[in-house]
This record gives structure tokens, sequence and C-alpha cells, in this order.
């Protein structure tokens, strides 16, 4: 075949690809450029010699193939989603209940302790009480055995001896 002068355009026509395909494949084959007088590159190129065989485009069957597949997948996450979300909510309530059975426990703990230091109050109470009941018991004893000790001695004394005394 013979050599000839093809724009980008024409050349990527030709072997059945894009502009910006045939002037990647120019650059890759190292072909002769030139400017023409409107401005657009012309590359000199013999056909025969090229073998470019263009990938082929790819096919939408197989997007759907992976569309499908995808939705399916897609699905399949949302319901798996939708049972965690739904086992999150009874762990959930089961926390709340379990909250609010902690906050009735600890408001129980702190009423006993307020009972039990107003018990110990009571107790000290009762038993300084009991304390100064003591003493005054001890202290009343001390003085009736004063008293008896007091009336034994005036006792033991002759009967004229107490009237002068």
């Amino acid at each position: 075949m013979a050599v000839e002068a093809l724009t980008y355009a024409d050349l990527g026509q030709r072997l059945g690809c894009s502009p910006e395909a045939a002037r990647s494949l120019v650059k890759r084959l190292r072909l002769p450029r030139q400017r023409a007088n409107d401005g657009k590159t012309l590359v000199t190129v013999d056909l025969s010699e090229i073998e470019h065989k263009p990938l082929p485009a790819r096919s939408p069957a197989g997007h759907l193939l992976v569309a499908t597949e995808l939705k399916a997948q897609i699905d399949l996450l949302e319901t798996e989603l939708a049972r965690v979300e739904a086992a999150a909510a009874g762990h959930r309530a089961d926390f709340e209940r379990e909250r609010d059975r902690a906050d009735k426990l600890l408001s129980e703990v702190l009423r006993t302790t307020l009972d039990l230091m107003a018990a110990k109050e009571t107790a000290a109470r009762a038993e300084g009480e009991i304390a100064v009941a003591r003493a005054q018991a001890e202290g009343e004893r001390a003085a009736a055995m004063q008293a008896q000790a007091d009336l034994a001695a005036l006792r033991a004394r002759p009967w004229w001896r107490r009237l002068r005394a």
C-alpha cells in the first residue's frame, strides 16, 4: 500500500479507534508528523505496516450482570443491617431496663445508708444516755452506801451518844 498523510481523526477512523488512541499509537510507533497549513497535525503512515488491533468495546451486558450482582449484594447487606439494627434495639432496651434497675438499686442503697447512719446516731445517743444514767446510778449507789454506812455507824453507837451528836 502507499504512504499516506492523515490527521489523527482520519487515522483513528481507518484503524477503528478514537483520535486520542491514534495519537497515542503514533507517539508509541514514532511515526513522522508535520503541521499542515490549517494547524492540524498530519501523520505520514503506511497502513499496511501498522498492525493495530483495537480492544473491543466493553459490553453493556457485562455491566448489567455486575450491576445485578451488586444490587443483590446491596439487598443482602440491607437485610443484614436491618437484622443487626433490630438486635441493637433489643440490646438498647435491655440496657435501658438494666440502667433503670441500677438507678433504683443505687437510690435504695443510698436510702438504706441514710437509715443506717440515722440508726447509728440514735444508738450512739442512747449509749450516751445509758452511760449518763449508769454514772448517776453509780453516784446514787455510792451515796446510798455512804448513807447506809453512816446509819450503821450511828446505830452502832449507844442511844445516849446518838442524842448528843
